[in-house]
């Protein structure tokens, strides 16, 4: 009767307790949460209180032991695959073990690898900072970035971390910086490249530099001048002005960048100073002057001059004329009345002066030459305007004569004042 009764009492403390540990979900990937659940099964409900603790691989998780059967796990990566098990206790006695469960975390391998620039486009000013974005659409765990530059594969810089996307920079970006660039990602499978990438340098013009080429070395009027302006450095195309005493008078474009050239055909009016301009858009940088001084030939000087004397006498001439055309009618009128009346003496006023070149008393038959003096007074000079009146006597009586009257006009300096028009009849 007593052994019964004992074995009734001893029932719930001695039946066996078997203890699970759970996984959920069973077959985690990358990055995803797993709840751990310590699960106890038993023929009756115990009592009794029990505290719990998870492992892997004989280290504790969490905070160790605890009231809660349930461990909850944000992410689980590839290296926290392993052996878990759990352990409940009751009493310091009495410690129950689960049994061992594996729980394998799935990685998923990268895809979809791209590189983009910031700024974007791939074009980049000369001193300014690039950045070459390396990203994933897919990928779990720890990824190795790698970039690469030029068809060759120079490394430029590797990288791994746990994140989709990864930064390289080049701070002060150098003209020798422009280049093809790509990169790889992997994350334990088979690397993944991106596509190419093309980074453009955009550098500013440099100050150009104006060259003159004569075809000697002295240049002269009607020799061909070349004008070469180059910047040494810019980002083509540029485009080139060229200035005479700052007046643009040209322009070329360099597609490919380098030099122009502009050919001048030498005039009095090229000597002075050049400059030329060079600008690509991204600023513009003047050359310094260069003079050009050239040979004029004094043909073409004494030719220059003669039309600036002649100018110069056309409008002092003006004036003077009208008043020899004046003198010139009052003699003809004269003459012809000499004509009518060969008796009748000629009209003579006092002359401010007098010059005759036949003194001699002329013999019948002979001409009748007669000599006056016209003067025109205009500033420092005086222009005088001789007549000479040739009479020729008839052969015969009752004849017709003729009057030839020719014309000189001489200039001379202004020594006195003299009246506007003289003349003087000498027989």
């Amino acid at each position: 009767m007593l052994p019964r009764l004992l074995l009734l009492i001893c029932a719930p403390l001695c039946e066996a307790i078997e203890l699970l540990l759970i996984a959920s979900p069973s077959r985690p990937t990358e990055g995803s949460p797993v709840t751990l659940t310590c699960k106890m099964h038993s023929l009756q409900t115990l009592n009794a209180q029990f505290q719990f603790c998870f492992f892997r691989d004989s280290r504790a998780l969490g905070q160790g032991w605890s009231s809660s059967p349930k461990l909850e796990i944000t992410a689980m990566w590839k290296e926290d695959s392993g052996s878990y098990w759990c352990q409940a206790q009751a009493m310091p006695s009495k410690v129950l073990r689960s049994p061992i469960s594996q729980i394998n975390v799935q990685r998923i391998p990268v895809a979809d690898v791209s590189l983009e620039t910031q700024p974007p486009g791939g074009q980049v000013m000369e001193g300014d900072r690039l950045v070459l974005i390396c990203s994933v659409a897919m990928g779990t765990g720890n990824i190795t970035f790698l970039w690469y530059k030029g068809a060759t594969g120079l490394n430029l810089q590797t990288k791994t971390q746990r994140s989709l996307t990864a930064e390289y920079e080049i701070p002060t970006v150098r003209e020798s910086d422009a280049e093809q660039y790509y990169c790889v990602a992997e994350n334990g499978y088979d690397p993944s490249p991106s596509g190419l990438v093309s980074i453009t340098v955009r550098i500013p013009v440099s100050r150009p530099i104006l060259t003159l080429r004569a075809p000697r070395a002295e240049a002269v009027v009607g020799d061909v001048l070349e004008l070469h302006c180059e910047a040494q450095r810019g980002s083509p195309p540029i485009l080139y002005w060229f200035y005479h005493e700052d007046v643009t008078f040209g322009s070329s474009s360099a597609p490919s960048g380098g030099g122009v050239s502009f050919n001048l055909s030498l005039t009095a009016e090229h000597s002075g100073n050049y400059s030329c301009e060079a600008k690509n858009g991204l600023g513009a940088q003047r050359s310094e002057a260069v003079t050009l001084d050239f040979i004029v030939p004094t043909g073409d000087r004494s030719n220059h001059i003669t039309s600036r004397v002649i100018e110069g006498l056309l409008g002092t001439l003006g004036p003077v004329t009208v008043a020899l055309l004046f003198c010139y009618g009052l003699k003809r009128k004269i003459g012809r009345r000499s004509a009518r009346d060969p008796l009748r003496s000629l009209p003579s006023p006092v002359p401010q002066e007098f010059t005759c070149l036949n003194s001699n008393s002329p013999t019948p038959g002979q001409l009748q030459p007669v000599y006056e003096n016209a003067n025109a007074v205009r500033g420092d000079e005086v222009y005088s305007l001789v007549y000479y009146n040739q009479q020729s006597a008839a052969e015969t009586p009752g004849a017709h004569r003729e009057d030839k009257v020719s014309i000189d006009i001489y200039a001379r300096p202004r020594k006195a004042s003299i009246t506007d028009v003289d003349y003087e009849d000498a027989v």
